[in-house]
């Protein structure tokens, strides 16, 4: 329990960023998964910036860590390239 006003607001804003990157974590890996589906190699090649994009902004903002995204885009470079 927060003892000072201080302490309050920081588990507001905890609180608030929580939610914020639960919301662009669950939308990226929404995308990957659709992605990950897709078996048509030229609607995979035109989503492709796009779920990039969204993995560059988590590491960015530090949701995940960079690693993981350079993981997650090679995982997903890979699978793209396996399609026919």
């Amino acid at each position: 329990m927060a003892n000072n006003a201080s302490a309050e607001k920081c588990n507001r804003q905890s609180e608030r960023h929580r939610l914020h990157n639960r919301y662009y974590a669950k939308t990226t890996r929404n995308a990957i998964r659709d992605l990950r589906n897709t078996t048509d190699r030229k609607t995979a090649e035109e989503n492709a910036p796009k779920v990039y994009a969204m993995i560059d902004k988590l590491a960015k903002i530090g949701v995940i860590h960079k690693n993981k995204a350079s993981n997650l885009k090679s995982g997903l470079a890979v699978y793209i390239n396996k399609l026919s």
